[in-house]
């Protein structure tokens, strides 16, 4: 038989952790999501702000076919990596992850320009 103080601190417990069950990678329990983890569908993607920026190059012609150029994330900062065909590519590149949601800034210093 379990003795009464254990019930009693077990259920305390448990009345503690029911807040937190309901945060799921949110801000403090908000219930928002922020913009660097949004993924395409708007689910919590811990890399979700790097995949709508590879979304963004994919619907702009000019650099759906680009495949040397890989895109990561340092929270809300993107980061570019590879090796571009130009500099006008580049530059392009770094116009359209701009108008991503929650990009702050991009990052091209681990980009070679072809010369």
């Amino acid at each position: 038989m379990i003795p009464q103080k254990t019930h009693l601190i077990i259920i305390t417990l448990l009345i503690a952790l029911v807040p937190l069950a309901g945060c799921n990678h949110t801000n403090l329990g908000t219930g928002t999501t922020p913009q660097e983890r949004v993924g395409l569908d708007g689910e919590y993607d811990q890399s979700g702000l790097a995949k709508r920026v590879v979304q963004g190059f994919r619907e702009d012609s000019n650099l759906a076919g680009i495949q040397t150029v890989y895109v990561a994330q340092s929270g809300s900062t993107i980061v570019l990596k590879g090796t571009a065909p130009n500099a006008e590519v580049l530059n392009q590149m770094v116009s359209v992850a701009q108008t991503v949601e929650g990009v702050s800034q991009v990052e091209t210093s681990q980009v070679t320009v072809r010369p």
